[in-house]
């Protein structure tokens, strides 16, 4: 079914609230009473229906009644489900997507990483039918910013029928005021995905004690002096990574060199010792104090297909759809930086379509049946995290390494990927559409749950 148009026209000098909506609308939704309610949000209005002739899904609100909905006077696209038996017309869905910014007051506000993003998402829901904004959580039900005449304006928004957590800050999501925020949601009964970020140590405890997912995840344990000396006993390469660590950040890399090590890392004050011989003890001595007292893991590194001779590993966005199953949106690989061990984008690595990354190393046939099966990989995978973890997830990019067997490895799982370096030759792209989906049908099955309750 098409979207419904909502038009604005002139308030009437009476105090009635009224809509008017074309006759063929009026009869396709079985409508039996003049007088319902229509909810937009969290907000719901009782009015008064006259049919009149208009384009078959078109709608005319009065000004006074998008002031009473709190949406700025302009024309809406909104998808619909008409309850029947109780007399509500649901119009959405209206999504809210939180982060962490601030408002200068100067110029329109800018949301950083995921800016250009923000604009796709709202191109995306114009066009389905919806209406989203962005706030800030100690704004939240105050303050809003969406997106007219190429610009974000503030306005004081409808509260929304569901919550995207884009927020970029770990510590952020453990503050007092985001604490609240959470507890206000519960109340509302508004959901919010994706929860939270995901600690590396905890996405491997979800994973590890699945048996057929064993094979796929190198050897992983929490940080210590004794750990360290173990696992470089056991492999040439090991990597170090704080549990709440993205992009590439504080990162260290040792290779065995016969009884000796040679130390690499994402930290640049290490960066004139990368080709020095060092030994274990000067190895713990130069890590621990970059450490900064945070929980890190020790990763067994596997000896990855490479890209002329640069780190490749592969980002497999995986989003939940209408019908709440998991699809891949998404396969890139990602290209290491001339001077780089981490492929991360934000440390200037490239992205390659991952047929390109592997015709060089495997044939065609080859190279398909590998993606699928790193497809594959990544649903049981994000079906796991989904299953073991708490609050709503629906979006996971899960990073994949191929070795030199051609065997996949799970090397990482982000709860929050980044947003700026899928292949984006199309207007809005899948991950987007995906996003708007899975959005959609929280916010209508909120919005039904709100009315029964």
């Amino acid at each position: 079914m098409p979207p419904i148009s909502i038009v604005p026209m002139r308030s009437p000098t009476g105090t009635e609230i009224f809509v008017q909506m074309s006759t063929q609308l009026f009869k396709q939704l079985q409508i039996e009473a003049r007088d319902i309610k229509i909810s937009i949000g969290k907000i719901m209005m009782k009015v008064n229906i006259q049919t009149v002739e208009l384009t078959a899904y078109e709608i005319h609100f009065p000004e006074n009644l998008f002031q009473g909905f709190c949406l700025p006077i302009q024309e809406y696209k909104f998808l619909y489900h008409f309850k029947k038996e109780k007399h509500v017309l649901f119009l959405g869905p209206v999504i809210g997507l939180v982060t962490d910014f601030k408002d200068t007051g100067i110029g329109e506000p800018h949301f950083g990483s995921i800016h250009s993003f923000c604009e796709e998402l709202h191109h995306g829901l114009s066009e389905n039918g919806g209406f989203l904004y962005i706030f800030s959580y100690p704004e939240f039900s105050a303050l809003g910013y969406n997106f007219d005449s190429g610009e974000w304006k503030p306005a004081k928004l409808p509260l929304p029928d569901v919550i995207y957590n884009r927020i970029h800050s770990r510590r952020a999501e453990f503050s007092k005021e985001y604490l609240l925020f959470r507890h206000r949601l519960a109340e509302l009964s508004i959901p919010i995905f994706n929860d939270r970020f995901l600690s590396k140590w905890e996405v491997h405890e979800h994973l590890i004690h699945e048996n057929h997912l064993n094979p796929y995840i190198p050897e992983t344990n929490i940080f210590t002096k004794d750990h360290l000396a173990t696992f470089l006993k056991k492999y040439e390469t090991i990597f170090i990574k704080p549990v709440h660590g993205s992009q590439g950040r504080n990162i260290f890399k040792i290779n065995k060199e016969n009884t000796d090590f040679k130390l690499e890392s994402s930290v640049k004050s290490l960066s004139k010792i990368k080709d020095v011989i060092l030994s274990f003890e000067e190895i713990y001595q130069h890590i621990k104090p970059l450490l900064n007292n945070r929980i890190c893991i020790i990763q067994q590194g596997i000896p990855l297909l490479t890209y002329q001779t640069r780190g490749m590993d592969y980002r497999v966005l995986c989003h939940k759809n209408k019908q709440n199953k998991w699809n891949v949106t998404s396969v890139v690989a990602r290209i290491s930086a001339e001077d780089e061990f981490v492929s991360n984008i934000a440390r200037g690595g490239d992205m390659m379509s991952p047929i390109n990354a592997l015709k060089d190393t495997l044939s065609i046939s080859d190279a398909k049946r590998l993606i699928s099966q790193m497809k594959e990989l990544a649903i049981e995978t994000a079906m796991i995290i989904e299953r073991k973890s708490s609050g709503i997830t629906g979006e996971l990019g899960i990073d994949i390494g191929i070795d030199k067997d051609a065997k996949p490895w799970l090397i990482e799982v982000n709860s929050k990927p980044s947003k700026s370096f899928e292949d984006g030759q199309m207007k809005i792209r899948p991950s987007a559409k995906a996003i708007i989906q899975f959005c959609t049908k929280l916010a209508f099955d909120s919005g039904e749950e709100m009315e029964d309750s």
